[in-house]
Formats: C-alpha cells, sequence, structure tokens
C-alpha cells in the first residue's frame, strides 16, 4: 500500500514539472524597447545647373613693343602699364557630384568693366600709349570636392577679351579695337546658404599672350604694336541653383568594405522617396526634396531576452 502511494506522487511530480516546462517553451521572448533614434542628418548635393551675377575687381598688365619693319624701333619695347577697375557679370553653369564629394562640372562668364590704363612713350617722348578694357569672357571646366555645404574648387579653360588702345601725340594720331583669345586657371569656394541659392569668392589669372595689332592713323596709314597681356581678376557672386531633370538626393553612398561588417557611409545617390539600406545605416531621399538626403542610424536590432523566476505551476 505504501508503495503504491508513492508511486502516485513520483508520477504527479514528474507531470506538473513536464507541464511548467512547457509552459517556459511557450512563453513569447520578451524584447527590450530600442532607443530613440537620432535626429536626421541632411547631405548638400552640388548636383544640377545655375545662373547668377558677380562682381569684382580687374588687374591687367599691357606690354607694348613696336613691330613695325620699317620703324628705326623695330622690336625695341615701348614700356608697359596697368590697366585696373572693376567689372560686373553673369554666370551660368552646371555640376556633377559622384565618388561622394568630387564635384565637375562647366561653366561659362561674361563681364562687363572700367578697366582703363596708359603711359608717356620712352620711345616718342610726348606721346601716349593708352587702354580701355571693355569686356571680358570665358568658358572653363571645373574639378572640386564638396564637404556638405561647402564646395573647394580649381577650373581652368579658354578666355577672351575686348578692348581698344589708342596712341596720343597731343591728338589721338592711331586706334585699333581687339577682340583677342587667351587661357585662365582660377581656384574658389563656393558656400550653398539654401538648396536653391549659394555663393561664392575666386581668383583667376588669364592670358593672352602676345599678339600683333595694326592701327589706323586718323590721316591714313598704319604702325604696328606688339601687345602682351597678363591679367588677375578677385570676384565674388551669387549663383541661383536648380537640379538637373528634377529633384534628386545626393551625397551621402554605401560602399561594400567588408561584408562582414556591412557597408559604410561613402555617399549614395537614389530617387526622390528611395532607400538604401545595410547593416548599420539606413538612408531615405524625402519625397520633397532637392539636392539633400537623409541619413538615420538605425538602432540596434531586438536580442530576445530569457526569462527570469519560478515556473508557474
Amino acid at each position: 500500500m505504501k508503495r503504491l502511494v508513492a508511486a502516485s506522487i513520483g508520477v504527479l511530480a514528474i507531470g506538473m514539472t513536464t507541464a511548467s516546462a512547457a509552459d517556459i517553451r511557450g512563453r513569447p521572448p520578451v524584447y527590450r524597447a530600442p532607443p530613440p533614434a537620432p535626429p536626421p542628418i541632411y547631405y548638400f548635393s552640388w548636383t544640377g545647373c545655375y545662373f547668377g551675377g558677380h562682381i569684382g575687381g580687374l588687374w591687367a598688365r599691357k606690354e607694348w613693343t613696336v613691330r613695325d619693319p620699317a620703324d628705326p624701333f623695330f622690336g625695341q619695347s615701348d614700356g608697359s602699364h596697368r590697366a585696373d577697375g572693376f567689372l560686373g557679370g553673369v554666370q551660368a553653369g552646371c555640376d556633377y557630384q559622384f565618388a561622394g564629394g568630387w564635384v565637375i562640372g562647366v561653366a561659362g562668364d561674361y563681364a562687363w568693366t572700367d578697366a582703363d590704363g596708359s603711359h608717356f612713350s620712352p620711345l616718342f617722348p610726348g606721346s601716349v600709349n593708352h587702354t580701355r578694357i571693355d569686356s571680358l569672357a570665358s568658358v572653363t571646366g571645373r574639378l572640386g570636392y564638396g564637404w556638405d555645404r561647402f564646395l573647394g574648387y580649381v577650373k581652368g579653360g579658354g578666355a577672351w577679351e575686348r578692348d581698344k588702345l589708342d596712341f596720343v601725340d597731343g591728338a589721338l594720331i592711331g586706334s585699333v579695337r581687339n577682340t583677342r583669345s587667351g587661357w585662365t586657371v582660377g581656384v574658389g569656394g563656393e558656400y550653398a546658404f539654401t538648396n536653391f541659392v549659394s555663393g561664392f569668392i575666386e581668383y583667376d589669372y588669364y592670358d593672352f599672350g602676345t599678339r600683333d595689332l595694326t592701327f589706323r592713323q586718323n590721316l591714313g596709314g598704319t604702325f604696328i604694336y606688339g601687345i602682351d597681356e597678363t591679367k588677375h581678376v578677385v570676384k565674388a557672386g551669387l549663383n541661383f541653383r536648380f537640379a538637373a531633370g528634377g529633384p534628386s538626393c545626393r551625397g551621402v553612398s554605401l560602399r561594400n568594405e567588408n561584408p562582414a561588417r556591412g557597408c559604410s557611409l561613402r555617399g549614395v545617390s537614389g530617387a526622390p522617396g528611395s532607400t538604401a539600406t545595410s547593416t548599420r545605416h539606413f538612408f531615405k531621399c524625402s519625397d520633397a526634396c532637392v539636392g539633400t538626403c537623409r541619413h538615420v542610424v538605425t538602432s540596434e536590432k531586438a536580442v530576445p531576452q530569457a526569462t527570469s523566476g519560478t515556473p508557474s505551476p
């Protein structure tokens, strides 16, 4: 009888333990709440086109050399002078951002100037050589790197100018109007105040080489001067920007450096409303973005946590 009672108690205890263990295994895991996501970070894109205006200063140097074979001073320098003044003009261009922050572009500009200068001729006493520069233009390519809303760049290309040169001896003796070509290089920085307005400051060097110009005299006849010219320009301006072909998001991207670690931040592009994901980062281009992309660092994935306590019967 005692053996029967003991056996019954053992069977009952085993059944209760098995049922409690089953309850524990069937209970859903508890997840820890993820920490709040950090505020979004916005990256500016330089991709797109623009137009605007600028003002600045111009400093030119004109070297005059007698080039008329019939003149006894042939080949000799007739002195030089500076032609300095203000300039103001317009510009337009397009940029494309790639490989993270690199930016390439092409632009054209045209400026009007009042640069003026003269000097007394050392070869012809009492005579004056005079220059007035009317306009300056260029078509250039540029390469730069953007740190979010700041872009540093270098540029280079072709240049053209329009000027008027006079030889005066009490009265105008001869003059010539001239459009000449050359080359230019420059360096500058640009900052985007908004998605649509940016400002820049820039230094440019121009070289128009030496060109023989034929002056026409008032009383008939001609004479020739070789004019060598270089100039320096410093200017600042504003650009009004718009995306090429509609809104686009550029400025951050993903590059798979190590599959085990996932992708790392390098710079991405995407259409409005699109997303790009990695194990650590989440990118979303807002539906109305123009030149911006939002980067949100995702929280760590929730890890199931084991429960503690005494199993209930």
